[in-house]
């Protein structure tokens, strides 16, 4: 399995600064609608917003043409849908972190075009050159509730590599771990590439970052269709550990749970679609022994967040956990617009974070670890805090 490094971030920048200058500051062409005045409006709170990109122009140079095949095993070239705007994105077939950021705020940009989003196509570009068979499109496709949304593409690695070196995106894979440029392209009717957008690591910009691809297409159809969402692009204020929060909770008869100071707590993120790289269902129903045994030894109870705003609605983590089998001995949470996740300032699926009584993270995790490992980390972390 492997997984998007946030230090893929870091190339990713020095590929829109490379296409950015190629490009200039130059904007289309054409009237602007009271719309388009207020989306100018709001930019210019995005533009103070570090977990935003507004998006580069790129000057409406051709954009390069490739053959693939969708996660139908059906071939596809990006020509075909001329007459079409189309947000092409590149992607992880396995990633864990923030390719799922970029095909939720994919789907729900198009939303918000309302009928006018039949005039859009989405297309993902498998950039993950350890798994590129139609097979693991389709699985990624499935988990984020995808199939019928998108085309997801993938071909042979020569094929990929091509198309990588076309769209300036950079990709490397370092102790089984990918890492690889963010970006996702908007290409107006004619073929023409507009934009160009990289995906922050920041759960509850989804929304936002939907908006702005949004207004940028409805700019580009005709009539320039109203974009069903408004918010403002400011950036976001997150709760952190030493807030108080009550949460919905997973359970199908709701509820709530809470989070917050007053006690040391094991918190750990996760999100349903990890069950295409993970066997989720023996990893939550595992982590049921580390409840038990904090409850005989004093440990700090275990709470888990369900990272809801990259799910494809609430009621999928409600579904999984129903169909589990067995009953979670922790409660599960819901972590609707992802400030909280943000707040605890997590990374990847899935996250644990411990957090002491004063509500401050005294040791986090990236990845599953066996119940023996986490009481371990939860003893050695609580007894060097005293």
């Amino acid at each position: 399995m492997t997984r998007f490094r946030a230090g893929a971030l870091l190339p990713a920048v020095a590929v829109l600064s490379v296409l950015a200058g190629a490009a200039g500051c130059s904007t289309s062409s054409g009237s602007r609608s009271a719309a388009s005045s207020q989306t100018a409006a709001s930019n210019v709170a995005g533009m103070n917003n570090p977990n935003l990109d507004l998006g580069s122009s790129l000057g409406s140079r051709p954009a390069p043409d490739f053959r693939l095949t969708n996660q139908f095993g059906q071939p596809m070239s990006l020509s075909q849908f001329r007459g079409k705007v189309v947000m092409l994105s590149f992607e992880d077939s396995q990633c864990t972190t923030i390719c799922p950021l970029t095909t939720q705020s994919m789907l729900e940009a198009k939303q918000l075009l309302g009928a006018a989003g039949d005039k859009v196509q989405l297309l993902g570009v498998d950039a993950n050159p350890d798994a590129t068979s139609v097979a693991d499109v389709l699985a990624y496709s499935r988990a984020h509730g995808m199939v019928n949304q998108w085309d997801f593409l993938t071909g042979s690695l020569p094929q990929l590599k091509s198309a990588w070196g076309a769209y300036n995106i950079a990709v490397e894979v370092e102790q089984g771990q990918i890492d690889h440029t963010p970006a996702l392209f908007v290409i107006d009717q004619q073929g023409r590439e507009r934009k160009l957008y990289l995906t922050q690591m920041a759960y509850s910009s989804v929304g936002q970052s939907a908006q702005v691809l949004a207004d940028e297409i409805a700019s580009l159809l005709p009539g320039h269709p109203q974009v069903a969402s408004q918010q403002s692009l400011a950036s976001v204020t997150v709760p952190g550990p030493a807030d108080h929060l009550t949460l919905p909770s997973a359970e199908s008869g709701g509820g709530t749970v809470a989070l917050g100071p007053g006690k040391p707590r094991l918190v750990m993120f996760f999100a349903t679609w990890l069950a295409e790289v993970y066997d989720l269902k023996s990893e939550l129903i595992g982590v049921n022994a580390y409840v038990a045994a904090a409850r005989r030894e004093g440990l700090p109870q275990l709470t888990a967040v369900d990272e809801t705003v990259v799910e494809p609605s609430a009621q999928t983590v409600r579904s999984y956990l129903q169909n589990l089998g067995t009953r979670l001995t922790y409660p599960v949470a819901l972590d609707t617009a992802g400030r909280v996740a943000d707040g605890y300032q997590v990374q990847d699926q899935p996250w644990f974070a411990l957090v002491s009584a004063s509500g401050k993270i005294i040791w986090s995790h990236d990845g599953w670890l066996p119940s023996s490992a986490l009481e371990s980390a939860a003893k050695r972390a609580v007894s060097s805090t005293g």
